[in-house]
Order: C-alpha cells, then sequence, then structure tokens
C-alpha cells in the first residue's frame, strides 16, 4: 500500500520520519518490511532510551510506540515525548499484545495516544492509519512552506513599498515648491491660476498618500516609534484645524473644549490621527459644519471627537478601520487614513471606534494620558 500520496510535492525533496520503537527486533524488521517507502524514513528504536536519542535530531511524523519494553515502557516514553517543546504534538499510537483492558487503553491516551492496536496487528489496518498520520504531517509540511514564502514576499513587498515612499519624497517636494513659485510669478492669468490651482492640489494629495504609504509600512514592519511628551492637546488640535483652514478655506470647522486636555502624546503622530479623522469627515459630511470635541473630564483618558453630518453603512461600520478600504468603499484616497488613524491611537494606549447618532457620523478616539 502506497503510504504517501503522489501530489505531495514537498517529499520529492526530504523523506518523511516514521519512529517505531520495540524491544523485539524480529518486531521491528516486520515493521519495517510492512511500512517501507520510498519517501519514508523508518527510524527504529529498541528502547526508550534510543528513540529519545533520535528524537532529538530528528522530527518525526508519526511515532509507533511498543507498550511493554524493560527499563522505560511506551507510556513513561510518551509522558517524557509530551514534556518536551520538540516532540509533545507527534502522534503517538500504542502497540500491545495484552489483552484488552479499558483501564490500561485509557491510561494510553491519558499519555498522549491517538491510537491504541493490539497485536497481532492487521497490516492494512497499521498501514492505512501511519498513511493518514504521513499525509497529515505533509500537508502541515507543505503549508508551514508556502506561509514562510508569503511572509517572505510580504517583507520583501513591504521594504520596497518604503524605499520607494521615501524616495518618491523629494521629487515630489520639488513639484510643489516649483508649482508655488510659479503661482507667486505668473501674471493675473485665471486660466493659468485654476491649472496651477489643480497642481498643487493634487500634490498636496499625493504627498498625503505617500505619507500613508510610509507610515502603512513603519506599522507593519514594527518600525513606529514614539516619543511622549506632557503636552496640551488643545493646542495641537488648534493648529491642526488651523492647517485645515488654510487648504480648505470653505470647510466650516468648530473645535470645542471641556476639562483637563493634558495627556502624555507624541503630537505629530496625534496631528495624524485628527488629519486623518478630519479629512474623512470632511470628503463625506457635506456642507454641514465637522465638530471636533475634546473631553478632558476623565482623569485616566483623553477623549478625541469628530462628528460630521451623515451616517454610515451597517456593513461597512464593522470594517472602517480595515487598510485599503477602497476596494469595498468609495474613496479619493487610498483607504488608509482611518487604518493608521486606529494604529497610531492603539499605540497611545487608547481606542478608537465609529458610530452613528442622531443623523451624524460620530468617530471618537480615547486615549491614555499616560504613556511614559
Amino acid at each position: 500500500m502506497n503510504l504517501v500520496s503522489s501530489h505531495q510535492d514537498t517529499l520529492e525533496s526530504e523523506p518523511i520520519n516514521l519512529l517505531i520503537v520495540d524491544d523485539i527486533q524480529e518486531n521491528l524488521t516486520a515493521m519495517e518490511a510492512l511500512l517501507r517507502e520510498p519517501h519514508l524514513n523508518l527510524l527504529c528504536a529498541s528502547s526508550g532510551a534510543q528513540a529519545l536519542e533520535l528524537l532529538l535530531d530528528n522530527e518525526v511524523a508519526l511515532a509507533l510506540l511498543d507498550v511493554h519494553m524493560p527499563e522505560m515502557d511506551g507510556f513513561t516514553l510518551a509522558e517524557l515525548m509530551r514534556g518536551s517543546q520538540r516532540t509533545r504534538h507527534v502522534p503517538i499510537i500504542f502497540l500491545t499484545a495484552s489483552p484488552s483492558d479499558p483501564l490500561r487503553a485509557f491510561k494510553g491516551y491519558e499519555a498522549g495516544a491517538v491510537d491504541f492496536l493490539h497485536k497481532p496487528i492487521e497490516p492494512r489496518v497499521i498501514a492505512g492509519k501511519v498513511k493518514v498520520f504521513v499525509e497529515l504531517y505533509a500537508q502541515r509540511r507543505l503549508l508551514a512552506r508556502r506561509n514562510a514564502e508569503l511572509e517572505r514576499a510580504l517583507e520583501l513587498n513591504e521594504t520596497m513599498s518604503a524605499v520607494l515612499t521615501h524616495d518618491l519624497r523629494t521629487p515630489l517636494s520639488v513639484v510643489t515648491l516649483c508649482a508655488e513659485k510659479l503661482a507667486m510669478e505668473l501674471p493675473d492669468d485665471a486660466a493659468a491660476r485654476r491649472t496651477l490651482g489643480y497642481l498643487e492640489s493634487s500634490g498636496r494629495r499625493m504627498a498625503r498618500m505617500v505619507t500613508q504609504l510610509l507610515d502603512f509600512s513603519r506599522i507593519r514592519s514594527g518600525g513606529l516609534r514614539l516619543t511622549f511628551v506632557r503636552q496640551d492637546v488643545a493646542a495641537v488640535a488648534e493648529a491642526t484645524l488651523a492647517e485645515f483652514h488654510q487648504t480648505k478655506p470653505d470647510a466650516q470647522l468648530v473645535l470645542e473644549c471641556t476639562g483637563d486636555t493634558k495627556a502624555d502624546i507624541d503630537a505629530d503622530r496625534v496631528t495624524q490621527i485628527l488629519s486623518n479623522l478630519l479629512g474623512n469627515a470632511i470628503e463625506h459630511g457635506g456642507t454641514e459644519p465637522v465638530v471636533v470635541r475634546l473631553d478632558g473630564t476623565d482623569d485616566a483618558t483623553l477623549r478625541l471627537l469628530v462628528s460630521n453630518a451623515g451616517a454610515i453603512p451597517g456593513d461597512l461600520l464593522p470594517r472602517l478601520f480595515e487598510p485599503f478600504k477602497g476596494r469595498f468603499s468609495a474613496s479619493s484616497g487610498l483607504g488608509l487614513g482611518l487604518y493608521i488613524a486606529d494604529q497610531f491611537t492603539r499605540a497611545h494606549g487608547g481606542t478608537l471606534g465609529a458610530r452613528n447618532e442622531q443623523g451624524r457620523v460620530v468617530l471618537e478616539a480615547r486615549i491614555s494620558r499616560r504613556n511614559r
């Protein structure tokens, strides 16, 4: 009987190890003859101590253990295997010549057995059971290899994204500066200034995308570093709103502050949290005012709420902070803004949530006051 399916491509280069332990040489020879296959490497041991030595040097798919052995019986060997991180997950089938005994079988299962077979063993039964565990092991090994390959590909992709977005900043800065210089030098030509306006707004939008991609790469790679300093978050919010007034003069932005608004924060990251929440609110809130509220009435947590007119669809609400939402929700950007805001809020020991409330969308970031 072929114990390994031909479609298991992982077996072409590496054989699968199978451990057989029996103190009687004739039994080992018989099991070897029964289970020998091209892609199986049979490791035979005549004692528990010899089996442990083999397990130190080899990873096995299955262990067939004789119960009755001198010095160390199969149950003791199984318990030692279960006590080791390397071998605790190896499936064990016990083989015994004793009559069927429920208490003894229970002891075997308690020691970690997946099966308990009585001698003389039917060849087709043992071959069938071994085949199942060998194929399961081959599938796990194949899955582990593919996961490792996928992780390497993702790491390479994220590294390339980080390098690309970093290198894009320099030429983009040149384009933006040239556009600003032309705006100052151009004569009073409405059509030309309108074209320059498109260029400047597109440049700013691209700069935001580059920054978001770079932040995304840092978050995914674990390279995000924050510096916490005691600051007044109200001052950070006022500065952020002032920047938005310059770039979006038509937007109606309202700031309300209550209580103590000081906290240990990374000001740049909190600015990004608020900027991303504001950008989302302005984009989806129409012409109605966007309200930013800082609630410092709690001693442990500072609440930052941004609300705009409208409602979030019920099917989108649970997925609002996923990255690249553009694939399932219309957006003018990459769909990374709220994901980054969520990650930066978590980095401040807080949470970011969203809800529909009386005809308005409310995004609420709860930031821990003490992060040092």
